[in-house]
């Protein structure tokens, strides 16, 4: 059946949810990108296609479809399945600890487990007094999402948010125009740190590229669908974090903090630093993905 015979047949949200799960369910695609299943799948590509809020599911069930707007769920649909297309591309949103970011195929997707530390306790009991961070940047910021929390969490701090693709800060100050922040939030195209040269910060934060070379060659084409530069990192996924530890006291206040998420290298990671007193910050998946270090640690006198 085609997608002109699909669109004459399901005119409900109702049908167009069941049809949706049923094909989603019969495809071979992979979640990952804000859902685990083909029922949220569907229910976020709908509701978010039709710019219905998610929460109202229930109200508009047997609600009948333009033809327009048949044609263009079809369309959804069947690029989900056949191309893999992230729902998130296709929709042009994410959703970040209940924050939601423009994106397009120019950034990664955000996800991160330091978006829970922000949201969750503004970074205590390491930070206790939010009004004395100033200053902070977010390194490999991507779509500038960790940047636009940091700003919520730290209403008194000008933030920086740095990446190397100047796609990435075209879509960086879509987010930063979309949230009012232009006053406090600065996108910059720089290189890891070198772009950044005489500024200090309270706070640096990053969630760089880590998958490795074995890794990178076994995603999923969703993941492949991404900006590869945003993903991998050499062979062992810690060519970025060595530059942040080699660098990031130079930019660091006497009382800094610096504060990592390195993917599942963990024990790479302490192989490689066996004197860096790593401190492992508890998330929801667990305390083996986001490290902390203060300047005085990373530059011992």
């Amino acid at each position: 059946m085609n997608n002109t015979q699909i669109q004459q047949e399901l005119f409900t949200i109702r049908d167009w949810l069941r049809y949706a799960v049923s094909r989603f369910e019969a495809s071979d695609i992979f979640y990952g990108h804000g859902t685990d299943n083909a029922y949220d799948e569907a229910v976020w590509l709908i509701m978010s296609g039709l710019h219905l809020p998610h929460d109202t599911l229930n109200n508009f069930l047997d609600a009948r479809l333009t033809s327009v707007e048949r044609a263009k769920l079809a369309g959804f649909i069947e690029q989900r399945i056949s191309k893999h297309t992230p729902t998130a591309y296709l929709l042009k949103e994410a959703w970040l600890q209940g924050y939601k970011f423009y994106v397009d195929e120019r950034v990664l997707i955000p996800r991160s487990f330091i978006a829970e530390l922000l949201v969750n306790d503004g970074l205590q009991p390491w930070i206790e007094y939010p009004e004395l961070v100033t200053s902070a940047a977010d390194i490999c910021t991507g779509s500038g999402c960790l940047g636009i929390l940091l700003a919520d969490a730290f209403p008194d701090a000008s933030i920086d948010v740095v990446d190397i693709s100047p796609d990435a800060i075209d879509v960086c100050n879509i987010n930063i125009a979309n949230y009012g922040l232009q006053d406090r939030v600065s996108a910059i195209k720089s290189d890891m740190f070198s772009a950044l040269k005489g500024k200090k910060y309270d706070l640096i934060i990053s969630n760089p590229p880590y998958v490795d070379a074995p890794s990178m060659a076994e995603l999923p084409a969703e993941y492949r669908n991404e900006p590869q530069l945003a993903l991998g990192s050499g062979i062992a996924g810690l060519d970025h974090t060595h530059t942040i530890l080699r660098e990031a006291a130079n930019y660091l206040n006497e009382d800094g903090i610096l504060i990592v998420e390195i993917g599942h290298n963990r024990d790479a990671l302490l192989e490689a630093y066996p004197d860096l007193p790593f401190t492992w910050l508890e998330v929801s998946s667990g305390d083996e993905f986001v490290f902390l270090l203060t300047k005085s640690q990373l530059s011992p006198q």
